[in-house]
């Protein structure tokens, strides 16, 4: 996986997390201390002595009902068709959640797109004796996107049962909204196949002029019946919330399917710790819920807009970094040779102590068994994560880098 990679070769010279002279401009999870706005970070976790025992391996009832309240008072407010907690499923993180999930998939021809996110590689690899993963390359010059004419068109032609997705997504930060959202739900209806909604960044999004969106983004606002849609959604705490050591996750979907992947739950992990529980039903408390995200979408607009401002000024083509999550998925085919290399920019980044994530990591490819590769050895992402500071001096150090670089040229 590209961002343990990372961390690892950064680690052989010297990295340690938090360390506030190193800039990760590659993490994988957004800042987690206090922000501007947003209500005062959980620092203390009660724990009853009845909650040292096993737990439901579905989760405590509490939570899920939580979970499906959350979700209609966001999306589905005025519908018939309602979440309980019966659509509810609650795993120790989100990698977790889409094991269980896909664990409990039948024979599956299983679409995904590419670039996505790394997680995916190993997650269907592991199933690939039952599950063939059909790659649907996403390009530039579409901005990563797959309308939705053109999704209804692949799973019929490649015959789909099922399509695993991040949106938005990581890395291009393609944002799959409104009427576009809602007919991806209705082929997935007509057409039978099992539509799973990765999205654990619906919640950092910007509008076209880069400023904070009016709200999270989700596929359950389109969904018709709750309980026949062929619509998962899986989601936690890490990103949006800005608690990925609480290790909370959640699935949403048809009763049925929160049974299935239930009983996978009983042999892959046993259930999640409920103390960590009792913690985010405090957390998803709504006036809290959106106190929170409204503060992650003021903050990361204004650090989005500092990243894409000074990769700019390097040289660094960003004009497909999407709307969505709080990466850049940026293109360096301009800067001076080695630098428009995403492995040579990624190592002289890191004798300046930032870290960068090369695309290639991206090419999500089960088992390695597809010889072209679909994305170039300029792409690279860029993580705005960390806090505005430590971007500010990870961007500074990487434009002293690039413009070395051009004067060398120059000579």
């Amino acid at each position: 996986m590209g961002v343990i990679w990372v961390v690892d070769e950064a680690m052989k010279l010297g990295f340690r997390n938090l360390d506030p002279d190193w800039c990760n401009l590659g993490q994988g999870m957004p800042e987690i201390g206090p922000l501007k706005g947003a209500p005062d970070r959980l620092n203390a976790i009660n724990v009853a002595v009845g909650d040292l025992a096993y737990g439901p391996v579905g989760g405590i009832d509490a939570l899920r009902e939580r979970v499906a309240d959350h979700y209609n008072r966001l999306f589905r407010q005025g519908k018939a068709s309602q979440y309980t907690k019966a659509n509810v499923g609650i795993a120790a993180g989100g990698r977790l959640m889409l094991s269980r999930f896909v664990a409990a998939l039948g024979e599956h021809r299983l679409g995904h797109v590419v670039p996505d996110y790394t997680a995916y590689e190993d997650l269907l690899d592991y199933h690939r004796h039952r599950i063939t993963p059909v790659a649907i390359e996403t390009k530039p010059d579409t901005n990563f996107h797959i309308p939705a004419d053109r999704f209804d068109a692949i799973v019929r032609d490649e015959k789909l049962n099922s399509f695993l997705i991040s949106n938005p997504c990581n890395p291009t930060g393609n944002l799959i909204e409104g009427d576009e959202l809602a007919k991806y739900v209705q082929v997935a209806r007509e057409r039978d196949c099992w539509l799973c909604l990765d999205e654990f960044y619906s919640h950092f999004i910007v509008d076209e002029d880069g400023n904070p969106g009016a709200g999270p983004v989700s596929g359950a606002a389109y969904v018709d019946d709750v309980n026949r849609d062929p619509v998962v959604i899986i989601d936690g705490l890490t990103k949006n919330y800005r608690y990925p050591g609480l290790r909370v996750g959640w699935i949403v979907g048809p009763t049925d399917v929160i049974e299935q992947v239930t009983r996978t739950a009983s042999a892959i992990d046993g259930g999640p710790p409920v103390p960590m529980q009792r913690a985010a039903y405090d957390l998803l408390e709504p006036r809290r819920a959106d106190q929170e995200t409204n503060a992650v979408r003021a903050a990361f607009a204004d650090k989005r807009r500092l990243m894409v401002n000074e990769l700019t000024k390097m040289g660094v083509n960003v004009q497909n970094s999407g709307r969505g999550t709080f990466y850049l998925w940026a293109d360096l085919k301009d800067l001076p040779p080695p630098l428009s290399n995403s492995d040579e920019f990624f190592r002289k980044a890191l004798t300046r102590k930032v870290m960068t994530v090369p695309g290639r990591f991206f090419d999500v490819n089960p088992g390695r068994v597809r010889a072209a590769e679909m994305i170039g050895e300029t792409w690279t992402r860029f993580s705005f994560g960390p806090p505005i500071d430590n971007v500010r001096l990870g961007l500074d150090r990487l434009r002293s880098i690039c413009d070395q670089a051009q004067l060398a040229k120059a000579s």
